[in-house]
């Protein structure tokens, strides 16, 4: 993600204040800047990068925050930065990979107000929201909710239900969706490109709800991870084709997938026996197995041979590098 020093939203798409029932000023000061630093030898270096840049929200009084989890996987430094200049050291608490949160613990006082955690399960597709940014109004976005649906991403991620949003935050990594009640409802994650009438490219923001963190929080910051069992990973990326097959892109470092032979370019067929055509489908049946460690048979076809092939999955947090204790 780029720098979000320099940079503002453009006016026409900032929040104003008097559209709103809750003190927004108030809600926006809770939203943080956060650096991270991974070492170079980090399993996610290559990926997500060394030096990686986004937003995170206090949630707790005692300086607890949230952000998205894939800009503090294996951070071996957190630096927040409140509205207000203030820089703050942080240790990283916890990441979960199913849901997609990280929490952070202030490591100095930040003096913020927490943002009340929500419930988006009421949240209608045409609802305003702002996405917020470190920074306030300038850094926020008025938006409204355009779909809420499944989303699988391809790195073997799977959300039953995320909220889509428009216009798009510019540098949505661990902004805070705020509701009509001036509660956070969702951690920005991704930015998509969605086919519009006409021929025109919509800009999105993929938000994953926070109602996901309210059953694992307690355990994440006692565990450093949600107390159920971890789900079977291949190591792999993995995307739908236009002949309903599912078609390795790439594999992640020395992974499962890697060990088992797999390649860029294979075409997975079947899940134990069971046809996949469908990322949601394919990730399902993996998990359908058992826990991380399970075996996983699947069917391939490589440049025109099929065969078959037993991955032993793997329990990625295993492949990762543990947060520094301070």
């Amino acid at each position: 993600m780029a720098s979000t020093d320099e940079w503002k939203v453009p006016p026409s798409a900032q929040p104003n204040p008097g559209d709103h029932e809750y003190d927004l000023d108030r809600a926006l000061s809770s939203i943080v800047t956060l650096r991270a630093r991974v070492p170079a030898d980090a399993f996610t270096a290559e990926t997500l990068g060394t030096e990686r840049d986004g937003h995170a929200v206090v949630i707790r009084e005692d300086g607890l925050v949230v952000t998205v989890g894939y800009l503090v996987t294996e951070a071996d430094e957190v630096w927040l930065t409140t509205g207000d200049g203030r820089v703050v050291p942080g240790h990283v608490v916890a990441f979960d990979y199913a849901t997609g949160f990280g929490l952070v613990q202030a490591l100095g006082r930040l003096g913020l107000p927490p943002l009340p955690l929500g419930d988006p399960r009421g949240l209608e597709v045409g609802e305003r929201v702002v996405v917020g940014g470190a920074g306030g109004r300038t850094r926020s976005v008025s938006a409204r909710v355009v779909a809420r649906q499944e989303f699988a991403g391809y790195w073997e991620y799977l959300l039953d239900e995320a909220i889509f949003t428009a216009p798009a935050h510019p540098h949505w990594g661990g902004t805070a969706l705020i509701g009509p009640a001036g509660d956070l409802i969702g951690i920005g994650s991704l930015q998509l490109q969605h086919g519009a009438p006409g021929g025109r490219v919509l800009p999105l923001n993929m938000i994953v709800p926070i109602d996901l963190l309210t059953p694992i929080l307690d355990d994440m910051v006692r565990l450093g991870r949600a107390a159920r069992p971890p789900r079977p990973w291949l190591g792999l990326f993995a995307a739908e084709d236009e002949d309903d097959r599912i078609l390795v892109t790439g594999l992640a470092g020395d992974g499962p997938a890697k060990r088992a032979g797999l390649r860029a370019g294979d075409a997975i067929l079947a899940v134990a026996s069971e046809a996949v055509s469908d990322l949601a489908g394919f990730f399902r049946s993996i998990w359908a197995l058992g826990e991380a460690g399970v075996e996983v048979p699947l069917t391939l076809e490589r440049e025109g041979d099929r065969f078959e092939v037993t991955v032993t999955s793997g329990d990625r947090q295993r492949f990762l590098k543990a947060a520094r204790l301070h």
